[in-house]
């Protein structure tokens, strides 16, 4: 997502655009981007700088660290980002900053739920739904 610095006033400018998870290289072997990222928002210039502020929404997919059970999570945060305003800069790039912020919130350890029970180490039975066979 980029912004061109020219077209930001005082008032502001709307901005909203759906960027597929691929452009920002987001997946990892814990968490999957099944959804192109909806990022609204707002960029306006104060002084010498633009600041933006956006909300930032997907549905991710991973597993259970506890259990391995198969999870959709809703991701939504909202960000601000501040940018100097340099006499030869005409665009702002958000893509680095919305790929970390995304980044550092997607969840290292997911749950299904606070109190999982996760499998047991001896048999592998998911405890969730059934008692421990090696008892």
């Amino acid at each position: 997502m980029k912004i061109d610095i020219n077209k930001v006033s005082h008032e502001g400018v709307l901005l909203s655009e759906e960027i597929m998870p691929q452009e920002l290289d987001l997946d990892t072997e814990i968490v999957k981007f099944c959804s192109p990222i909806k990022v609204q928002g707002q960029a306006y210039k104060i002084t010498n700088a633009v600041v933006v502020s956006l909300s930032l929404n997907a549905l991710l997919a991973t597993n259970c660290c506890r259990c391995l059970e198969d999870l959709k999570i809703d991701f939504n945060k909202n960000i601000q980002l501040n940018y100097p305003v340099e006499k030869n800069e005409f665009i702002i790039d958000l893509n680095p900053d919305l790929r970390q912020e995304l980044i550092l919130d997607s969840p290292l350890k997911p749950l299904c739920k606070p109190d999982c029970k996760g499998l047991c180490a001896h048999c592998g039975a998911d405890l969730n739904k059934e008692k421990c066979r090696c008892v």
